[in-house]
């Protein structure tokens, strides 16, 4: 089984978690912010719903510049849903496509000409967009939870959906 068959299948699972996620983004609340350090809900759900978008990156070049490199965005709370399924449909496509031997090519990140980080592309595709939208989904549930939202169960039941006893 190509390396890419294997990321597509955990993928497709992570991408369908996600959205069980963004589905509950209060819109009303879309400018909350847990404190003055984090970023508003409207930023974590945009940043959560456009992160598949960053395995284009990994597949399609051999070097991502952060600086004045193309990123989508989400501009208000309607589109959420529109933009992440079309970044994730997007993202999938560009994943399907890698072979193994590319997989095993060096991907870097760049920020002003400054090396960030250099790693196989698998590992780049597992590390810097795979487990980075887990991390920034966790993130978002929490202020799902701040909020009185339901959290939907990702792994196994939430507090919000236990199983009938």
């Amino acid at each position: 089984m190509p390396l890419s068959e294997l990321l597509i299948n955990e993928y497709d699972g992570e991408l369908a978690n996600t959205k069980r996620v963004l589905e509950r983004v209060p819109v009303d609340k879309w400018d909350w912010k847990p404190d003055a350090k984090s970023g508003s809900l409207g930023w974590m759900a945009s940043h959560v719903a456009t992160l598949p978008g960053f395995a284009i990156a990994i597949c399609d070049s051999n070097n991502y510049e952060i600086e004045g490199g193309a990123r989508s965005n989400v501009d208000k709370p309607g589109d959420l849903l529109k933009v992440f399924e079309q970044v994730g449909k997007d993202a999938r496509a560009a994943i399907s496509k890698v072979s193994d031997e590319q997989m095993k090519e060096n991907w870097s990140l760049t920020w002003k000409g400054k090396m960030i980080m250099e790693m196989p592309r698998y590992s780049a595709l597992r590390g810097a967009c795979f487990n980075h939208l887990i991390h920034h989904r966790g993130q978002l549930t929490t202020y799902l939870r701040a909020l009185g939202a339901p959290v939907p169960g990702l792994y196994g039941p939430s507090a919000d959906e236990k199983f009938e006893q």
